[in-house]
């Protein structure tokens, strides 16, 4: 596994390394976040760890810019723990935050949560690919494309449409959401799914139009409407 930590601390950079490479993860950082761009443009890694107080630069920045080119997992480290922080994070398109000091066994199983729901996950999704309504959906390949236009998401977001959409007119719960799709590893709260969710509908639905497919069971949770 390659691993790509943006952070300018050099203490954090060493312990991190240290302790992945036990694991035999392939280890590279940075502390520049143009350089940080750079080697993601050029390299595939399976998780950046993002620290979000960078050298001039503002880590919800470059959460955003990665984003943009790339759904490499991205976990968040960070000295900040307000919950609006987390909750930015979240919304510029990270998989995962964690703050500092943080407990190293914590973040690897986090990690590990991460990938394990990126490298493929439902019995449903086995099949090559999926067609439902307006959407094809490359399972194996972790594409999404809605009128025949691919469309970008990050991991939980593509985790979170394909449960959805594979279970039409079932209605999760915020609950169930985030122990499905963030494990019982995460110890994040119920705002977590509320993020993804209007992410998710961003990307997918009709701007200045009633939602067509992830919509809300009140007071009980969301479902996707199959067309069909």
């Amino acid at each position: 596994m390659k691993v790509l930590i943006v952070d300018d601390e050099l203490s954090t950079i060493k312990n991190l390394k240290y302790s992945f490479e036990q694991d035999n993860y392939e280890v590279e950082s940075t502390d520049d976040s143009n350089e940080a761009l750079k080697k993601i443009t050029a390299t595939e890694y399976d998780i950046v760890i993002l620290d979000l107080i960078l050298p001039e630069t503002d880590g919800l920045e470059v959460c955003q810019k990665i984003r943009e080119i790339s759904n490499v997992p991205i976990m968040i480290l960070s000295a900040n723990n307000e919950d609006m922080s987390k909750i930015l994070g979240l919304e510029y398109g990270a998989d995962d935050y964690i703050t500092k000091p943080f407990n190293i066994l914590e973040l690897k199983a986090r990690m590990k949560a991460i990938l394990r729901r990126t490298r493929g996950t439902s019995q449903k999704a086995n099949e090559q690919t999926l067609v439902v309504d307006d959407f094809t959906i490359n399972a194996l390949g972790r594409k999404v494309s809605l009128h025949k236009q691919e469309i970008n998401l990050t991991a939980k977001e593509f985790d979170l449409l394909l449960l959805l959409i594979t279970n039409p007119g079932k209605v999760f719960s915020r609950e169930e959401l985030l122990e499905i799709i963030w494990g019982y590893e995460y110890f994040g709260d119920l705002r977590t799914v509320d993020v993804h969710v209007r992410r998710l509908r961003e990307k997918i639905e009709t701007k200045n139009k009633a939602y067509e497919y992830i919509l809300t069971k009140w007071g009980v949770g969301y479902y996707f409407r199959n067309k069909g």
